[in-house]
């Protein structure tokens, strides 16, 4: 064979192996397909599990939050009716559950000036409480601004809320009575020298912790005292304030049981001491739960409050 004939026959032979060849950028762009969907289904397993711990994390919180309080009231009640065992004077959970669902089923009946549902009384006490507690207010925040804002009036006031402010609340009663003649007043009387301290003091103690930067700024500026009290102390003093006030009012409601007991009439204290006297003892154990939830439905109500006045 000639050399051309051998020559046209390589090329022919080459040119048939490259047709019969599979094309290269095909295979590629299919590997790389292939490396996208991968990629597509670990995010997607990636996703799939940030959701599922973050609902197992949500689901942990939930019954850390749940289950602690359940168990300590369960151990409560198991604590209870352990004692109301040992001790047949004391009504058990059930028998005390039973005479709560028939209280509350009516509890503003009315069957004569004395006998009123617990719902009056309740009414009754949250009225003593509101006047109050509400005076004090009006006379113990601004008082607390006088105080803390000039260290004269502090200085004479001091000695005379050091002597006061450790009074039994109940010490206050004969004096009311005395003056005002009445078995209501002289509550609310209670109630507000009761009260006041606490707003007074922390009211006080917040003007006194205002930062002196401010009210060198405030002197610079000329500013009258009014602008002073509304524009720097206020926003400042306020969770101060708030701190008082909810000291107050935790106050307010211990007294006004104690001091219902003591004067009659309508409210939550005088039908624990009507119940005792009727020897009605699951009734006093119902109004022992009715006080302290009303006590932390106004301690709920006064943190919403701060809440919404938070100038942090």
């Amino acid at each position: 064979m000639s050399a051309v004939a051998t020559s046209a026959v390589a090329m022919h032979t080459a040119h048939a192996d490259s047709a019969s060849a599979p094309p290269r950028a095909p295979v590629a762009a299919n590997a790389s397909t292939i490396d996208e969907v991968e990629a597509g289904e670990t995010a997607a397993r990636a996703a799939a599990f940030a959701v599922a711990e973050l609902r197992r994390e949500r689901v942990r919180a939930a019954l850390l939050a749940v289950l602690p309080p359940l168990f300590g009231i369960a151990l409560f009640i198991g604590l209870w009716a352990l004692v109301a065992m040992t001790s047949p004077q004391l009504p058990s959970p059930a028998k005390t559950w039973v005479s709560a669902l028939d209280v509350f089923s009516n509890p503003f009946y009315r069957k004569g000036p004395n006998d009123l549902g617990i719902g009056w009384n309740i009414l009754m006490s949250l009225q003593r409480v509101g006047l109050g507690f509400g005076l004090a207010a009006l006379v113990g925040i601004p008082l607390g601004f006088i105080l803390g804002r000039f260290a004269f009036a502090n200085s004479m006031a001091a000695p005379i809320i050091s002597l006061l402010r450790p009074v039994s609340p109940l010490a206050w009663l004969p004096i009311g009575l005395m003056v005002f003649k009445a078995a209501n007043p002289a509550a609310i009387w209670v109630i507000f020298i009761s009260s006041i301290w606490p707003m007074i003091i922390n009211t006080a103690v917040g003007v006194q912790r205002v930062p002196q930067d401010y009210l060198n700024v405030a002197r610079v500026l000329n500013l009258s005292e009014w602008k002073v009290v509304t524009k720097i102390l206020f926003p400042a003093v306020l969770p101060y304030t708030l701190t008082g006030v909810r000291l107050a009012l935790g106050v307010a409601w211990l007294v006004i049981v104690a001091a219902e007991m003591l004067t009659g009439g309508v409210g939550i204290g005088f039908w624990v001491w009507d119940e005792w006297n009727n020897l009605n003892v699951e009734h006093i154990i119902i109004a022992i739960f009715v006080v302290g939830i009303v006590g932390l439905l106004l301690e709920q109500l006064l943190l919403l409050v701060a809440r919404r006045f938070d100038y942090s």
